[in-house]
């Protein structure tokens, strides 16, 4: 594989396109390319908000559509002929019935409270996907931001990190490929070096080997960044000896 194959292979990357030799050749050649670092992360963002755009809430009238529909169902076959119980089967009769009318009612209640979850699971999801869209829209400001400058280094375990910085936006995307998952109960933790004094820049998901994080907070006057092993829900100074640490690019 040559030089100029390795140039041409941002997009299957970024797309996760390429076989495991592939990607190994390609994430070795993007530690020393700059340009090949930036788009690749420049389309990841893309790819991110192109999965987004798919996304679509389920209709507001579907509730109004169900329980109409549900006036219209029947609940006995017609033309059912009636039977005389002797009275001590239609007593037997009339406590199943109770019993199942109970049953019923329990039944409802569970699935009354089902619904509620099932509403507040569907908000929440909406709320995460807004919030996941706005994200999505300023990490995509940064990267294509005029003045947007990049780095990449080695990360244990084979990764690679890519940190993009644009001072006109005052802000920071530090962008991973291949990231191994933290230890149980951990988290990978972002921080930005203001001369030597580490300050918080969120938290990375555990869950995914592959991301482009918004660093929260601006960049200020920071020279640099690190990464460290945190306890789950960060901690307000590392308490790690950091994984990486980054100069941001002149």
């Amino acid at each position: 594989m040559t030089t100029i194959d390795l140039h041409r292979l941002t997009g299957a990357y970024a797309l996760h396109a390429l076989s495991d030799e592939e990607n190994a050749s390609f994430e070795r050649h993007l530690v020393g390319c700059e340009p090949c670092a930036q788009e690749t992360a420049e389309l990841s963002a893309t790819a991110a908000r192109l999965g987004l755009a798919v996304a679509a809430p389920a209709s507001p009238v579907l509730r109004e559509q169900v329980l109409r529909r549900i006036t219209t169902v029947r609940q006995d076959t017609p033309g059912t002929p009636l039977r005389v119980l002797p009275a001590r089967a239609g007593l037997k009769a009339r406590l199943l019935s109770r019993w199942a009318l109970a049953a019923c009612l329990t039944a409802a209640a569970a699935l009354g409270g089902t619904t509620v979850w099932q509403h507040q699971q569907a908000a929440d999801a909406r709320a995460e996907a807004r919030q996941a869209s706005r994200s999505a829209d300023e990490i995509a400001a940064v990267l294509a931001a005029p003045d947007a400058r990049t780095r990449a280094t080695e990360l244990a375990g084979g990764a690679t990190g890519t940190v993009v910085v644009s001072h006109s936006r005052d802000r920071a995307v530090f962008v991973v490929s291949g990231m191994a998952r933290p230890p149980g109960g951990k988290v990978y933790q972002l921080w930005f070096d203001d001369g030597g004094t580490m300050r918080s820049a969120g938290l990375m998901d555990p869950g995914r080997r592959d991301q482009a994080v918004l660093m929260q907070g601006g960049v200020d006057r920071a020279s640099g960044m690190g990464v460290t092993v945190e306890p789950g829900g960060g901690s307000k100074q590392p308490t790690t000896t950091p994984l990486a640490l980054m100069a941001f690019p002149g």
